[in-house]
């Protein structure tokens, strides 16, 4: 069996020398590459005699899936899989497997830091001091008391919950199927719009979830509220949030994740908003996650060879 790990993923190379041999003493050979390829051939060309694919979010194309004729299974470290032909590997039998929870802190975490962050203006209050003036009478909000609406109840979503919770929300959630969470009220979609304060979005993304929050769902937050997505960029219409913050119909917005990966066009529109942090993609960035997820992404691939595959996306 051949094992390719076509780009890095956070496995330190002290690591590496054991995970080489242990794989070895299971009848596989690891190729490792340490940078990312830079574009679909080469991409291929690493990819080519691998009986099994490590990828993070760099994409993978059909052609790939189509050339790789002896590919049976990859293993996603990352939690989403919809840079992978999910349709295509299921009829060609490869198994797909993710990195499941490996970033459920982190990105808590980076939710309710970017909650504050929107609510007390930092960026701006940094810029203030350094120029040597004041807050300008300038009043922040508090977290204490807000209602904050959690769009989709996985295992992130479940996390943020339990973190506002702590700061003393009032904890709404809008999934598609119900859950039993403690101290959370499950609603419609409409109704979370309506009268959370903080809205955060942890949903995958799919058909249905595209473009889910666009014009008309923008429409029903309040003027005073703000928007967090740490999910997928295409799940909000950003042209729409664009609108809405310029025309002061949401009071700011925290955004980690868009229509392409970072870095963005120096013109992209969402620079010039009001009251908006926008970040590049840093959500499952933290040493904890990187560790975690590189386990999970060798242990995936040892219960596949073990004929008991966990975390299997299709």
């Amino acid at each position: 069996m051949e094992i390719v790990i076509l780009e890095p993923i956070g496995i330190k190379a002290i690591n590496l020398a054991k995970i080489t041999a242990d794989f070895k003493e299971l009848g596989c050979d690891l190729t490792f590459y340490a940078n990312r390829p830079g574009n679909d051939a080469e991409i291929i060309k690493r990819a080519l005699n691998a009986d099994i694919l490590v990828v993070s979010n760099l994409p993978i194309s059909e052609q790939l899936i189509h050339e790789c004729k002896n590919l049976k299974m990859i293993s996603v470290a990352f939690a989403g899989v919809d840079h992978i032909p999910m349709e295509l590997c299921k009829k060609k039998n490869i198994v797909v497997s993710n990195a499941a929870g490996y970033s459920n802190h982190a990105v808590a975490e980076l939710v309710i830091g970017s909650a504050i962050h929107v609510y007390r203006k930092l960026n701006w209050c940094d810029q203030q001091t350094r120029k040597g003036l004041d807050r300008e009478n300038f009043l922040g909000s508090e977290l204490f008391g807000k209602t904050f609406g959690i769009i989709g109840l996985g295992q992130i979503g479940q996390e943020v919950a339990k973190l506002a919770n702590a700061f003393g929300c009032n904890v709404i959630a809008f999934n598609k199927s119900s859950k039993n969470i403690s101290e959370v009220k499950q609603v419609d979609l409409e109704t979370l719009l309506k009268i959370s304060d903080i809205v955060s979005i942890h949903v995958p993304l799919t058909t249905s979830t595209k473009a889910l929050i666009g014009k008309n769902e923008l429409e029903l937050m309040k003027s005073t509220s703000i928007l967090i997505n740490t999910a997928r960029g295409a799940v909000v219409n950003y042209t729409e949030l664009k609108k809405a913050l310029d025309e002061n119909k949401l009071a700011g917005a925290a955004i980690d994740v868009y229509e392409k990966e970072p870095p963005l066009d120096k013109d992209y529109p969402l620079f010039n908003s009001a009251n908006t942090i926008l970040l590049p993609h840093i959500g499952y960035a933290t040493e904890e996650a990187i560790q975690l997820r590189a386990e999970i992404v060798i242990e995936n691939i040892k219960k596949w060879l073990d004929g008991k595959p966990q975390n299997m996306m299709n």
